[in-house]
């Protein structure tokens, strides 16, 4: 015999039957519709016409806290990954795949993933099996390679902040989370902005965009800090000159 539901309890609920494991209350709304009608509620005493013509909002603020100097502004995205954990280093076009070696190997990197529009000479100087991602690399298979090396859209001086969106030579976002390390370099001062609001016009929302300030990490309560939880453990942030 099954023990009697408490008085004001509720059992688990049949398949099927409304509740909170499906989202819809028993009245026959959803979550979402109940949200949505909060919403118009918390809307309802904003004028017509600004809702049409939304009032225009002022900024005025500053879009930088740098001097506009292109070696400053590089200086900082240094400084601030740094800051993040991120192994820094900087190069000529000439010398990056020479550098890109090095980093591979100091790593003990044999297998690297490589985005479909990476530029061949990165990878010349490395001795590393190359897997070009088609579009079917796995996360289980990827999580047995050693590095992936990639461009990146801009970075972020004032942030520390790399921006990835799935171009050419960064390839899907699955490429940068899951191996445990990323080479990635950035072109200084093209790719350099040196704040948030100078990014954003620079970047199509409608691409699927990875921030990335230093490598992944995590702490818990007593603030002890854990890398590498959802992306990779060593990121090797490379400035390169133009």
């Amino acid at each position: 015999m099954s023990p009697a539901t408490p008085a004001g309890a509720t059992g688990p609920a049949a398949p099927g039957t409304p509740g909170r494991a499906t989202g819809t209350s028993a009245s026959g709304t959803s979550a979402r519709d109940r949200i949505l009608a909060r919403v118009r509620a918390a809307l309802s005493d904003v004028p017509a016409e600004e809702r049409e013509n939304p009032a225009p909002i002022a900024r005025d603020y500053l879009h930088a806290h740098v001097p506009d100097d292109p070696e400053a502004v590089a200086g900082l995205l240094a400084g601030n990954l740094a800051d993040y954990r991120a192994r820094v280093h900087r190069t000529t076009a000439a010398g990056l795949p020479a550098l890109i070696a090095r980093l591979l190997a100091d790593r003990g990197a044999r297998t690297v993933v490589v985005p479909p529009g990476l530029p061949d000479g990165w990878l010349a100087a490395a001795d590393v099996t190359q897997l070009r991602d088609d579009g079917t690399l796995t996360p289980a298979r990827l999580d047995a390679v050693d590095s992936v090396v990639t461009g990146c859209a801009l970075a972020v001086a004032e942030t520390g902040t790399i921006v990835l969106d799935a171009g050419p030579d960064q390839g899907r976002r699955l490429l940068t989370l899951v191996p445990d390390h990323h080479v990635c370099a950035v072109r200084v001062p093209g790719q350099v902005v040196a704040s948030v609001p100078q990014a954003l016009p620079r970047l199509d929302p409608h691409r699927p965009l990875t921030w990335i300030s230093g490598p992944s990490a995590t702490s818990d309560i007593e603030l002890n800090r854990v890398e590498g939880v959802h992306g990779p453990r060593t990121l090797d942030a490379v400035l390169v000159t133009d």
